[in-house]
Order: C-alpha cells, then sequence, then structure tokens
C-alpha cells in the first residue's frame, strides 16, 4: 500500500473497483447532488437519494442534473432521513453514507442508537478531518473536531487507536502522531499536556499501538522542523506529523477551519467507529470536498475487505498488543429520553459543529 500525497492521487487510487452503494441523507442540496452525480460518473457511487423527492428534483433542476426517481427514498424530515440511512447500512443494502442538508448531531443519533447495530464492537465513535493542505508536504489527519466535545484521557486514547488504524488502512505505515497541547512541555496546570506526555507513555507501552506518539507539542513543532531545532526540541514526530491529535472539540474545529478558510486546505471529513463509513462534511463544503470524502470512504471500504479476507485465511492471530479500553457507551453515544446524558459527546448538541 501507499501513502497519498494529496487528494489528487487519492482520488486516482479510488477509481479502482465496482461502484459501491451511497446513501445520501437529505439529499436537496445543490453541492452533495453535484458531487453525488461526479461520483457516479466515475464509477465510485449508486447514489440513494434521501429526502423530499421535490425539494431534490428541483435542486436538481436548478443545477442542470437528471434525477431518476427510482433513486429517491422518501423522507419528509431529517430525522426520517436519519432512520433510512441506519436501516440501509443496517442491512448492508448500502456501503456508505454522505451527510446532506442535515445536522450532525440528528444524523449521529440515527446511527449511533445502539438499536441501529451499526457500533464497532469495543471501539468509540470519533471522527478524523483528513486535509489536504498546500504549504504541507503530506495529507494531516484532524482528530476530533466534530463528535466528542471535551474527552478524558482514556476517551482520547480511544480516538488516538482509531485515528492510527484509519491511517494504515490508507497506506501510512507507522503513522506520526503529535498531541497537541500550548505548550512542548509538562505543565500541571495545562491538561491538555498531562494528556498528551500520557498517551506517549502509554503509546510506547503498547496501550496505544501502531503509530509513534509524541507529545505535548504545540502545532508549531509538530509541523514544523524549524520551529522545534530552534526550540531544542527532539522528536521522531515534530516536523513530520501526520496525525494532530487535539485537545478537545473547540481547539479541533476552530484548526481545521483555520487551515480550510486561511490556509487553502480541503478538509474531507470521515466518522471512525462504525461498520460502514460515514462522510461528514460541512454543510457548507465544496462538491469537490464532499468527493474527497466519498473517495477516502471508498478505500476504507476496499482495505477493511482486504483486511478481513486475509484474516479469515490466516492461522496467526492479529499482530499488537490489546488496546485501551473505551469509555462507557453512555459517554459517546447520543443522548435519548431512556439512556445516554452525557455532555461529553457534540451529537447531543442542538446543531452541528461542522
Amino acid at each position: 500500500m501507499i501513502a497519498y500525497r494529496d487528494f489528487t492521487a487519492l482520488a486516482a487510487a479510488a477509481d479502482a473497483g465496482p461502484p459501491l452503494k451511497v446513501a445520501v441523507v437529505c439529499a436537496a442540496q445543490r453541492d452533495v447532488l453535484m458531487a453525488a452525480d461526479e461520483a457516479f460518473k466515475r464509477g465510485w457511487a449508486h447514489p440513494i437519494l434521501i429526502g423530499d423527492p421535490d425539494a431534490i428534483q428541483a435542486e436538481a433542476d436548478a443545477v442542470g442534473l437528471s434525477v431518476n426517481p427510482d433513486q429517491i427514498l422518501p423522507a419528509w424530515n431529517e430525522y426520517e432521513a436519519a432512520q433510512h440511512a441506519a436501516s440501509l447500512l443496517r442491512a448492508g443494502s448500502t456501503h456508505i453514507a454522505i451527510k446532506g442538508l442535515i445536522h450532525t448531531d440528528v444524523l449521529l443519533k440515527a446511527l449511533l442508537d445502539p438499536a441501529a447495530s451499526l457500533r464497532e464492537p469495543g471501539m468509540r465513535a470519533s471522527h478524523v478531518f483528513l486535509a489536504d493542505i498546500p504549504a504541507y508536504p503530506k495529507l494531516l489527519a484532524i482528530t476530533d473536531a466534530a463528535v466528542n466535545i471535551a474527552p478524558d484521557l482514556m476517551a482520547k486514547a480511544a480516538i488516538l487507536q482509531n485515528v492510527i488504524d484509519f491511517m494504515t488502512l490508507i497506506g501510512i505505515k507507522k503513522p506520526k502522531t503529535a498531541v497537541l497541547s500550548a505548550v512542548e512541555t509538562v505543565n500541571p496546570l495545562i491538561a491538555s499536556s498531562l494528556d498528551a506526555a500520557a498517551l506517549s507513555v502509554m503509546a510506547q507501552r503498547g496501550q496505544v499501538h501502531g503509530g509513534i506518539v509524541d507529545g505535548p507539542l504545540a502545532f508549531d513543532n509538530a509541523i514544523s522542523l524549524k520551529a522545534a531545532e530552534i526550540k531544542g526540541i527532539s522528536s521522531a514526530v515534530a516536523g513530520d506529523a501526520d496525525i494532530l491529535l487535539v485537545p478537545d472539540l473547540v481547539s479541533g474545529n476552530i484548526l481545521a477551519k483555520n487551515l480550510e478558510y486561511m490556509a487553502d486546505a480541503m478538509l474531507a471529513g470521515l466518522v471512525l467507529g462504525l461498520r460502514a463509513p460515514v462522510v461528514l462534511p460541512s454543510r457548507a463544503d465544496p462538491p469537490e470536498a464532499r468527493l474527497a470524502g466519498l473517495a477516502l470512504a471508498r478505500l476504507v471500504v476496499a482495505a477493511k475487505k482486504r483486511k478481513s479476507l486475509t484474516r479469515q485465511h490466516s492461522v496467526f492471530l492479529p499482530e499488537g498488543v490489546s488496546r485501551s479500553s473505551p469509555l462507557p457507551e453512555a459517554l459517546c453515544c447520543p443522548p435519548a429520553e431512556n439512556h445516554c446524558h452525557s455532555t461529553n459527546s457534540h451529537i447531543g448538541g442542538p446543531h452541528a459543529a461542522t
């Protein structure tokens, strides 16, 4: 497997393989319809457009797209659309879901409901932005900027394992993770610096595995070798990070949007920890960003299939040490009347961060 320098290379790799069925949730949005149409033309997807048929047709007509009525699965509000997507994924009749004009909390509440049976056993739900930044020499992952609000140490360990596994799936061997804080030394008054130091030791002990982890590192040290050298930091990660693990959702969301709007980055967002990839762009993202997310999802589906076949034919146990246990289910699934009342998950909020 290879690592991809940018989204152009990633999209070219996604051209391999048959089309996959994609549930487009609340599809009555021009940019998401344009992305779905381009994915269809490239042979990536057979889109299933979930939403109000009249609204979908009107948006398609406005940009000159032809929509087959058989492609549309009627839903009259975003809650119904989210339930349709969860049912399709649970039944295995679709391979990927992509967010359209729907709030993140509504979509994830349906997908993470225990009744949907979409959770990977023992894994925490988390989000990753993969960023194509003109000023950086490779793709850069940022996690978690959309799902977990204020993760504690063990939640961060689970999020970190998710993103390492994800980067490995798309061809990055031993990805380098910078655990971010405001400083590059441990300061008892800055909780994120303590967590970063602990995560570094946990990686050395095998509690988090598959990558190289260092922290605390400030953002400049993580992505600039010159900054690290000036500050006298000796690190295998500094200046060469593949992954940035942020202290909390707010800092991660600000960082990702800053790169997008101030550094001309393109972001592809994906939910991790589910049985099927869920592309989670911002509602304001252009079609190109949504298409990049679909390309990424295709690569994840293909890699998981290869991994599954390898396991079926292997007589050996998988390599690696058992990962640290994630927090209880209630801390990373959506609140409902009868279960899960945590405030530590973005999906409980009234609006989407993306």
